[in-house]
């Protein structure tokens, strides 16, 4: 498989590939079971109890093979999909006009019921981070997955109400979690996102961390790194493109079921660099 991979990102099509060698950040696997108390807990900085390190990976070039990219294979996908909003720092804007463009998109590509989008969240690596409701937010630099077996239908059935969560599940539909990642301002020279191929990952490799928040406790899964992981990025992606992430899927059938991903650093980049600006849109996209 990996020869096949490697072949595949040399072949003629992907001779202006834009591959780059990059630090990722893993988790380091222990023996307990990892915590995070989140700054809303500690009332100052965030207390990790785990450990990281940082591998050197190759981190392909997305745009070479887009159109083999599947959300149930690999675990995302790559759109060209513009936004008519103007400004995606505008709240009540965001919540109307873009969410309509998110529930259209996600209807449109998966034959959705219903999408209940359920949180946004902007990110900056410049300065004090970018602005949100609950405070400003930096990229996320460690590798992670939003949710987890264990997390995944628990936030699902708090969104969706816990009657439907289960007229759903009884009557054979699907709940895909989704994440629709778009640069505010572009092209994306700095911070870009990292995603691994959800076939290239191991059950061994996601390790169930604790959120400890002052009024509950979530599970997102960190990354171990393993030589056989494969990784991909969107080089100079611009605010008219957009990935759709795969966080949890309620069918257990051999697809991608987790896709972990993270920002990562790219050799060229200089504290010069214009920052990295995205909006994320997390999403619950249901298929009866």
């Amino acid at each position: 498989m990996a020869n096949a991979v490697q072949n595949r990102i040399n072949d003629p099509v992907s001779e202006n590939a834009v591959n780059v060698m990059a630090p990722l950040t893993f988790m380091v696997p222990q023996a307990e079971k990892p915590a995070l108390y989140s700054a809303a807990y500690t009332g100052g900085a965030p207390d990790f109890h785990f450990s990281v390190e940082q591998h050197d990976v190759l981190v392909a070039d997305i745009r070479a093979h887009a159109g083999s990219f599947s959300l149930d294979k690999e675990g995302f996908e790559f759109r060209a999909v513009p936004t008519n909003v103007a400004d995606l720092y505008d709240d009540n804007a965001v919540e109307t006009a873009y969410y309509d463009e998110i529930r259209h998109l996600l209807t449109q590509e998966y034959g959705a019921s219903q999408v209940a989008i359920f949180d946004a969240t902007r990110r900056s690596d410049g300065g004090h981070g970018a602005s949100n409701k609950d405070g400003n937010r930096g990229p996320a630099s460690r590798i992670h997955v939003d949710y987890t077996a264990k997390s995944g239908p628990q936030r699902a059935r708090d969104v969706l109400g816990a009657n439907e969560f289960e007229r759903l599940i009884e009557s054979g539909a699907r709940i895909v979690q989704v994440n629709v990642w778009r640069p505010i301002s572009g092209p994306v020279q700095r911070s870009p996102l990292a995603l691994a191929d959800a076939t290239s990952v191991e059950a061994a490799d996601m390790i169930a961390t604790d959120q400890v928040f002052p009024d509950r406790v979530g599970e997102i899964y960190h990354l171990s790194h393993n030589k056989g992981q494969r990784w991909y990025y969107v080089p100079e992606m611009t605010r008219d493109e957009a990935l759709l992430i795969k966080g949890w899927d309620s069918l257990e059938d051999g697809r991608a079921q987790f896709t972990p991903h993270s920002a990562f650093a790219l050799p060229s980049q200089t504290a010069g660099t214009p920052a990295r600006e995205s909006i994320e849109v997390r999403t619950f996209v249901v298929i009866e």
